[in-house]
């Protein structure tokens, strides 16, 4: 199986359960490995066999910006659907989290895997 990624992909948005986090945007950063078989892309050289990670991260980066989140759950299962269903990504695993959302720590957040592997 091989494995096309994005890595520490910032995005504000407004997220959280808190009355002040409803007024200020806040940067969420998304770490994402999709299941992707390249080898056509690797023979052919064609941007067309390939996954398109620019893509993916465009319309990741529209959605999250337009959107508004309670819970970072909630944001990592919208987004793991987006990219199975729209980008054809059989599996994925994918980390979402909140930098600087608990004192002490770096960041928190969540880790998911949907799909099957192939």
């Amino acid at each position: 199986m091989d494995i096309v990624y994005i890595r520490d992909l910032r995005i504000e948005t407004i997220i959280g359960i808190y009355d002040w986090e409803r007024e200020v945007k806040q940067t969420v950063s998304l770490d994402l490995e999709m299941a992707h078989d390249i080898r056509r892309a690797a023979e052919t050289d064609d941007i067309q066999y390939a996954l398109n990670y620019k893509s993916i991260a465009k319309r990741l980066i529209k959605f999250i910006e337009e959107s508004e989140f309670l819970l970072v759950e909630r944001m990592a299962e919208e987004v793991a659907g987006i990219v199975r269903n729209e980008f054809s990504v059989p599996w994925l695993r994918l980390r979402v989290s909140k930098p600087g959302a608990l004192r002490g720590s770096q960041d928190v957040g969540i880790l998911i895997e949907r799909g099957v592997k192939p």
